[in-house]
């Protein structure tokens, strides 16, 4: 009997050690259950060989397509509002060296019956540019810094009427010029980016959906599925723009944004983030634009910054959110207010740090909710560290990002992805007949026949 007692203690306090043994293994591993993964982790934000903040627009028109202003002048805009790096991206026209002259299509020789022209920069004006050596307007004195060319924009669409807008970049300057509108639907336009080895974007998303009209569209599954469907078959895809220009027609693109995030990072995959101003008169160049970190302004720098994500999202044209923020809109475009900027942005273990300036408001989003909100005097530079293990739930969380708010607009970093180390999924295309159906009759409400069909019906309605 007391063998069989001693026996049985020694097997009490054997699993007794185990169940502790496993439970703090449980908890020692709980603390290494994730990783932060950081676009900004290569980013060298001070010292000697700090990198360069470089403010850039990648979506940008001329009277070579559809704008009001010639092509001189909007390079020179762009240029005297100190931008690092510029991308014309006018419709069905790859952008050139700014000192040639596009190619010019039949369909906007409209612009010379109404006395515009497209004036390429003379050769003293182009490679002044480009070093920074030409006067500005405004001081008659050199910038100082150059501004870099982006040749082989180009804005898919020539006359795609359903607004399903893709931008292509770093295509032959002969590549792109002859599409007839067959881009409707998207995937032409991404299709064909991706033959030739260049990069996209899915332009203006809430347009294309009428997000203004209808906010769940942006929660619509379908359309979620639709986008990520893209994003996830082609590489070259990269993401979507969340602002662009005054976001009249993209007031909950960072709803969508989320939503593509959270859809897309369980197969191992993210959706970059952009900002661009689409500008077609010169008071919109000031709208919404990229700050790209980078070890120096280059073509180089620019397409790998475009792939990685270490970028910033700013706005001056900022739309009121009833989840997301603010409460009301804010249009400080053209006053030179200073914009809400993140100084650094560092990974720590399950700690995310952050240092800024110019905002009164700091938000963290994480699966498209607020998890972490924090009201500031707009004076002075701050830092926030925010540690993701005392928040509830954030153990299921997919990513986490941060917004600024201040005078002079709103500034978003990309989204940091939480790695628990699990097996991607691997993507699997819905091919079941209804599946395949839906796509055929998309198809053919995109065709160019069907939408002037549709906007003909329209007129006559109206």
């Amino acid at each position: 009997m007391r063998k069989f007692g001693k026996t049985f203690l020694s097997v009490l306090l054997a699993l007794s050690v185990a169940v502790l043994s496993f439970s703090f293994c449980v908890s020692a591993e709980g603390e290494r259950d994730y990783t932060i993964v950081s676009p900004y982790e290569d980013v060298i934000w001070d010292g000697e060989n700090a990198w360069g903040a470089y403010k850039g627009n990648l979506h940008t028109h001329s009277t070579a397509s559809d704008a009001d202003e010639d092509l001189n002048a909007m390079i020179l805009e762009h240029y005297e509002q100190g931008f690092d790096f510029l991308s014309m991206t006018d419709h069905g026209v790859t952008g050139v060296e700014w000192n040639k002259k596009p190619y010019q299509r039949l369909l906007y020789s409209y612009q010379y019956l109404m006395g515009k022209s497209v004036t390429p920069l003379t050769d003293e004006q182009y490679y002044g540019v480009l070093a920074g050596t030409y006067p500005l307007a405004k001081t008659n004195e050199p910038r100082g810094f150059g501004m870099t060319c982006v040749t082989g924009g180009n804005e898919l669409n020539a006359l795609t009427l359903t607004k399903s807008h893709v931008n292509g970049y770093f295509l032959p300057s002969n590549y792109g010029n002859q599409n007839l509108g067959f881009e409707n639907g998207f995937e032409y336009a991404i299709n064909q980016v991706d033959e030739i080895g260049g990069l996209s974007l899915i332009n203006h998303p809430g347009d294309w959906l009428a997000s203004n009209q209808n906010k769940d569209a942006v929660h619509d599954k379908k359309n979620i599925e639709f986008f990520a469907d893209l994003l996830l078959r082609y590489d070259t895809c990269l993401g979507m723009e969340v602002f662009n220009e005054d976001n009249g027609t993209e007031p909950y693109n960072r709803e969508l944004w989320d939503n593509l995030l959270m859809e897309v990072i369980p197969y191992g995959d993210t959706v970059v983030g952009f900002s661009n101003s689409d500008a077609h008169t010169l008071d919109n160049v000031d709208s919404s634009y990229a700050v790209f970190m980078m070890e120096e302004n280059n073509i180089e720098n620019i397409k790998k910054t475009m792939k990685n994500g270490a970028s910033f999202l700013v706005t001056h044209n900022v739309r009121a959110n009833e989840l997301l923020g603010p409460d009301e809109e804010m249009d400080v475009k053209n006053c030179g207010l200073p914009v809400p900027e993140f100084k650094r942005v560092e990974v720590d273990g399950h700690k995310v740090k952050i240092v800024f300036e110019h905002a009164n408001n700091l938000t963290f989003v994480a699966n498209g909710d607020v998890i972490a909100e924090k009201d500031y005097d707009t004076n002075g530079e701050y830092t926030y560290v925010l540690d993701l293990d005392s928040i509830d739930g954030s153990e299921d969380f997919l990513y986490v990002r941060a917004q600024l708010i201040g005078e002079g607009g709103m500034t978003l970093t990309q989204a940091l992805v939480i790695d628990d180390g699990t097996e991607p999924l691997k993507y699997e295309r819905d091919n079941s007949p209804a599946a395949i159906f839906e796509r055929i009759i998309f198809a053919l409400k995109s065709s160019r026949f069907y939408c002037i069909f549709q906007e003909l019906i329209r007129l006559i309605v109206d």
